[in-house]
């Protein structure tokens, strides 16, 4: 089964990093985010990638082309320009890297990909959340429906203390307690190539009109994931991130190096 990655935005919230990056290649550990992505997906031998590219595209290109020799010891033969690739890091991905423009929208990023996607289920993510979230019983769950798309509903962590009121009176505080939020789309996604016929073009942003038009369909069902899930919108973000993996218990390495 073929993942597809959307990995084209700008990243305006993080603009400290995305002014020489796009927002997949900032690193967590070392390693880009959009690596840890596809390090989760592999885990669960989902190893097609389709990378939608846009936005500083050619970083992503470059990273991909040399990730063998980034990961490996080398022997290089300056006079042949031969380069020899010695025991490393080899993963048995195959990426396919398709530009779709750089301003185009995440519907018209989806849209652009259907010809290398094919006509089977695929599975669909941003490059720049991280999760621990099983995605064998994800898939299990969208095949068990029946319905064109599964989204992945998740409770993220609150930004502040939520209060229990008795008036003017604090009946009970909490820090930053998840299960009190609301449920939001957490963009792990299973798919069937129908889906593209809500799509009109690069213009559609897939949140809107598409997912609208396939929940009133009632073809958009909702997986819950209550474990840990987590966006890197923000420089905060990326923090709270680069923090949990340099404790040694980052809660979305599922894998083993």
């Amino acid at each position: 089964m073929k993942v597809a990655i959307l990995a084209g935005g700008v990243g305006t919230r993080l603009v400290e990093e995305t002014e020489v990056k796009p927002k997949p290649m900032v690193e967590i550990g070392g390693r880009p985010i959009l690596w840890h992505i596809m390090m989760h997906y592999s885990h669960y031998g989902f190893k097609e990638f389709m990378i939608a590219l846009g936005y500083k595209g050619e970083v992503i290109k470059k990273y991909i082309v040399d990730f063998c020799s980034l990961n490996s010891n080398l022997t290089v033969n300056l006079k042949s320009g031969d380069v020899k690739v010695h025991d490393g890091a080899k993963a048995d991905w195959i990426v396919d890297l398709v530009d779709t423009g750089i301003s185009t929208l995440t519907g018209g990023r989806i849209k652009r990909l259907a010809p290398y996607l094919g006509n089977g289920t695929f599975m669909l993510t941003w490059g720049d959340g991280v999760s621990d979230i099983n995605l064998h019983d994800l898939l299990a769950f969208h095949r068990s429906h029946g319905k064109l798309a599964t989204l992945t509903a998740v409770r993220p962590s609150a930004r502040f203390g939520h209060l229990e009121l008795d008036g003017d009176r604090v009946a009970e505080f909490s820090e930053k307690p998840q299960t009190r939020e609301g449920w939001i789309n957490g963009a792990f996604f299973v798919l069937e190539p129908r889906v593209f016929d809500y799509i009109d073009g690069d213009d559609t942003q897939w949140e809107k009109k598409p997912m609208e038009r396939l929940a009133k369909d009632h073809q958009l069902m909702a997986y819950r994931h209550t474990s840990f899930w987590q966006c890197m919108d923000t420089l905060r973000d990326k923090r709270l991130l680069e923090s949990l993996w340099e404790s040694g218990n980052a809660p979305w390495k599922i894998w083993n190096e």
